[in-house]
């Protein structure tokens, strides 16, 4: 017990440390407990944040602020048309054309599992047919789940509506009021959070470059893969690409995960042909340019955390927020080791505590 006092007594006896952990924990019980509620303002601060450098670029080639944010809000709105009117109906589109054929697609997959169980020699046909069944059930009570998480998601269209009417507003009030906001937020803050912005900064210069890069990559790789799979005339073409580009979202984890419906669309269109093997070759190339080129160029001065912390973020956020967890995974981590690199060591926190007392 005496060295657990001594340690809070060393490191929360120095404002700085106390300072640093009250924002942390009143940004992570906000996240928790009012985070549904703030949904739209959150997404909004984020948006606005990542307009923020394009407001920045555009200054520096000395346009007026205001044009500037008009420009980047222009951008974001062309976007968000994007995705409402062509994106998003083409995808439900191709989902809706694919979900009738699963069944036929599931059960094709199965039999020639059994054969291949079957010529393998290591199980009975007992087995097999316990595996087989094992397997029909567990789809059979996912696609059960999965109607029921959808029917249950209906009302949150009206939700949806109020968000895209509310997030605009806020990401262009966000973007071009930022300076009032902020100094509006400084007069709640204690005068003494060197340590604090020392964080931040680190934090601003990894987050905002990772996720702008983040991204990008996610584009490079859905229009890459567009173009190759239709080029190809693979079925549900936008559909696969798009899930592959959002498969980088989950490093090491996503790449593989998305290869199973990849190949089992082109196995169930062409079977085991020419075609099949030629349009694995080139998503393993795609594959390929994306972890050894896109990745290195576009992150190589970002993110320096080692694959086991990336993997542990992602499981642990992922559990906590989902979808967005897992996005903002590597980002988290991030705030995770700017902290532990910005706190005090014991020999500046005595040298602090000394002036202290000789003041």
């Amino acid at each position: 017990m005496q060295l657990i006092k001594d340690w809070f007594r060393r490191y929360l006896s120095n404002p700085q440390v106390v300072i640093l952990l009250t924002f942390l924990l009143l940004g992570f019980v906000l996240i928790i407990y009012a985070g549904t509620i703030l949904a739209p303002v959150l997404a909004s601060i984020v948006i606005a944040y990542l307009l923020q450098s394009i407001v920045r670029k555009m200054q520096r080639l000395n346009l007026p602020r205001m044009l500037a944010v008009l420009i980047a809000f222009a951008l974001f709105l062309a976007t968000l048309f994007l995705l409402l009117f062509y994106l998003i109906p083409e995808l439900s589109k191709q989902v809706t054309q694919l979900v009738p054929q699963l069944p036929q697609m599931i059960e094709k997959g199965l039999t020639q599992l059994q054969v291949f169980l079957q010529r393998s020699h290591f199980v009975t046909e007992d087995q097999i047919l316990e595996i087989i069944n094992n397997i029909k059930s567990e789809i059979s009570s996912y696609g059960q789940s999965l109607v029921v998480s959808v029917s249950t998601s209906i009302p949150d269209i009206i939700s949806i509506i109020v968000y895209l009417v509310l997030m605009p507003l806020l990401v262009f009030f966000f973007l071009k009021d930022k300076e009032i906001l902020v100094a509006w937020a400084r007069n709640f803050m204690p005068r003494n959070t060197e340590l604090s912005t020392e964080v931040w900064h680190d934090v601003d210069a990894q987050i905002g470059n990772y996720v702008r890069g983040k991204m990008l990559e996610i584009m490079i790789v859905w229009i890459t893969c567009y173009i190759v799979f239709a080029l190809m005339g693979l079925n549900y073409a936008m559909l696969l690409a798009a899930a592959v580009g959002f498969s980088v979202i989950i490093p090491y984890i996503g790449a593989v995960v998305v290869t199973i419906p990849v190949a089992l669309v082109a196995y169930f269109q062409w079977g085991w042909s020419s075609d099949f093997i030629y349009l694995m070759v080139a998503y393993f190339i795609i594959q390929a340019i994306d972890g050894s080129v896109i990745v290195p160029l576009l992150f190589s001065e970002v993110v320096n955390l080692h694959p086991i912390a990336i993997i542990v973020a992602v499981l642990f956020f992922g559990g906590l927020w989902g979808f967005w967890g897992v996005f903002f995974a590597i980002p988290l981590a991030t705030v995770v080791q700017a902290i532990i690199k910005a706190w005090p060591k014991e020999g500046s926190i005595d040298s602090t505590q000394a002036a202290e007392q000789d003041a």
